[in-house]
């Protein structure tokens, strides 16, 4: 049976006949005014018709459309649907709601990685010397890098992008661990529990933070947290800048409990020019753009469109969070 699909984003001429090939058997429902970067966009009586949503459609009006069957949302992070009670109510009305996290795991694992090796490397201090060979701050770089091999992370948060980052720092024999808030017994490295975490972190050399943004994970790095770092850890945070004290992180960068912090994600986004993580000498922040790639838009919709087949097929969804 065709199903009725909304999508309430807009998309290129190119992607928008890509969506429709793969898509044909089904109808396809576009707002006049669809949703951006600025705008969540004006939903249409059609939406409450709809049988499938593809994008980032509003939580409450959600509830009111009752022949919505699936949910794609068309990012990786699901904030305003990760609530107790919006899950209860697709639970129990049996909507399905998926992701598209695996679009940008392995850009976000690849910016992880590199933010690991231009730490190990000092790449930051390197780039911007001059100095001569055999110079006291020459010897200072080059004493200063520290191989990641052997040595201990924990990733904290441990979905789609953390599985990615565990292949690709494979090869650097390091004593990776990971915190999850519900392990599924898969994961393949040990995980840590609430309670084993504050010894976890006592003896890691790097704090990978992937957490989602929802109400138990906000400020989850606060003062407390940071106090039970290894002294001269390295924090790295590609998850969300909700989930870090930014005060309590800047007085552990000062008193050296954290080396460095490698953040590509803040609040607010961006941060003032005349923020203190910008000034301090030992913090380096990226845009926000971690899960950025050519072509990420395309990959999305042929993540959808794979999940749609699933979908109508009867399958597993892929990405599926409810």
């Amino acid at each position: 049976m065709p199903l009725k699909i909304y999508i309430d984003f807009e998309l290129s001429p190119e992607l928008l006949e890509r969506l429709k090939e793969g898509a044909s058997e089904h109808e396809l429902i576009f707002p006049k005014k669809p949703a951006s970067v600025l705008s969540l966009g004006a939903l249409e009586p059609s939406f409450y018709e709809a049988d499938v949503v593809f994008g980032q459609p509003i939580s409450s009006e959600v509830e009111k459309a009752e022949s919505l069957k699936w949910i794609h949302v068309s990012s990786s992070g699901i904030t305003r649907y990760d609530t107790p009670e919006f899950r209860a109510s697709m639970k129990k009305r049996g909507t399905f709601v998926s992701n598209s996290a695996h679009v940008y795991d392995e850009a976000c694992a690849d910016h992880a990685l590199s933010f690991m090796l231009a730490q190990s490397r000092k790449l930051p201090q390197a780039l911007v010397c001059n100095t001569p060979n055999g110079s006291v701050e020459w010897n200072r770089l080059r004493q200063g890098s520290v191989p990641l091999k052997g040595q201990k992370a924990i990733i904290v948060g441990f979905g789609a992008i953390g599985r990615q980052l565990n292949k690709l720092l494979a090869p650097f024999e390091m004593e990776i661990t990971a915190y999850r808030r519900t392990p599924r017994g898969n994961e393949g490295i040990p995980i840590v529990s609430e309670a084993t975490l504050p010894s976890a972190l006592s003896q890691a050399d790097h704090v990978i933070n992937i957490l989602p943004d929802s109400a138990a994970t906000q400020n989850f790095f606060n003062a407390e947290r940071f106090k039970q770092f290894k002294p001269g850890a390295v924090f790295y945070n590609i998850g969300r800048g909700t989930t870090v004290d930014q005060a309590s992180l800047i007085d552990a960068l000062d008193v050296n409990q954290v080396s460095e912090a490698w953040l590509d994600v803040t609040v607010p986004e961006p941060l003032d020019e005349s923020h203190p993580l910008w000034k301090h000498p030992r913090c380096f922040i990226t845009p926000h753009t971690a899960g950025g790639f050519n072509n990420e838009t395309r990959a999305c919709v042929e993540h959808f469109l794979e999940n749609l087949k699933r979908f109508t097929a009867g399958d597993t969804l892929d990405n599926r969070v409810i």
